[in-house]
């Protein structure tokens, strides 16, 4: 197994590994430690099939179901993500995947399986470089915020409730999830690396600011993420796998390709409680 490098901050490409076939216990050990030191890993030319799609993430802990998003016909851990004309992109801002639950995804597997001629790419950003070019003041000011994660916020009745039946599903997704309090500031459980836990998608207040400075404070660090020195982009091809560390990394789909169509399928691995 080899791992290239992509930017200082964050990405590399793994190659010499067919993801296809079950991997062995030194394989995994060695795929999260590639995981924690860069953050994101690319893969190239990996026609999993949804099961081995889900055989592979069930490799590194408990597949989430998700409650909005469709899922493969067959294997629910599977989320469908067919955006198009009718079911335009929703994932164009900066954003960490599950934050709205009380223990997170640690990761997800994003496979490539319809591509559109042009457009279409995704960025991915360390939170923890973000985070390390705060100035002291800074960091201690956010040091022992916390901040609230709304499912609604992202998930909204203009975009997923234009059935009665989809607004059914919204209203027990969101009674199911109520909004989540986890630290601004978030330690990574394995490499003890510190870095941003806030969100331009899911991120509604700061808990301890006084709701005009808590705008203030969650504004500037949801810009101050999307620095591109803190970022790697990515141009998808067919069959191309991506496995990124959800833990301190937010991710932009852009939604530059239609009317053309994006069918990517995901599986999303839980975590646990985030932690100062």
């Amino acid at each position: 197994m080899q791992a290239k490098q992509l930017t200082p901050a964050i990405g590399a490409v793994v190659s010499d590994i067919d993801l296809c076939k079950p991997l062995s216990a030194a394989q995994c050990s060695e795929l999260l430690a590639l995981l924690v030191e860069h953050h994101v890993l690319f893969f190239e030319n990996q026609p999993v099939t949804p099961r081995q799609h889900r055989d592979l993430a069930a490799n590194f802990g408990a597949l989430h179901v998700h409650p909005v998003y469709p899922h493969d016909p067959e294997v629910e851990e599977i989320i469908v993500l067919d955006t198009n004309m009718k079911n335009p992109p929703d994932s164009d801002t900066w954003h960490t995947d599950v934050p709205f639950i009380e223990e997170p995804p640690m990761g997800a597997l994003l496979s490539a399986r319809v591509l559109p001629p042009t457009g279409g790419d995704t960025m991915w950003t360390s939170c923890i470089a973000a985070y390390d070019a705060l100035d002291d003041e800074y960091k201690s000011l956010i040091e022992n915020l916390t901040a609230e994660h709304d499912i609604a916020a992202a998930f909204t009745d203009d975009r997923y409730g234009a059935t009665p039946e989809a607004r059914a599903q919204l209203a027990a997704a969101r009674e199911k999830n109520p909004p989540m309090v986890h630290p601004v500031v978030r330690t990574h459980p394995v490499s003890g690396k510190r870095g941003i836990y806030v969100n331009h998608s899911f991120t509604t207040r700061i808990i301890e600011l006084e709701p005009k400075k808590g705008a203030e404070v969650l504004n500037f660090l949801t810009s101050h993420v999307a620095r591109p020195e803190f970022t790697v982009r990515w141009k998808w091809k067919p069959y191309d796998l991506a496995f990124w560390d959800n833990r301190l990394t937010q991710h932009y789909a852009f939604a530059d390709y239609l009317p053309h169509r994006r069918v990517m399928h995901r599986a999303t691995i839980l975590g646990d409680k985030p932690f100062r």
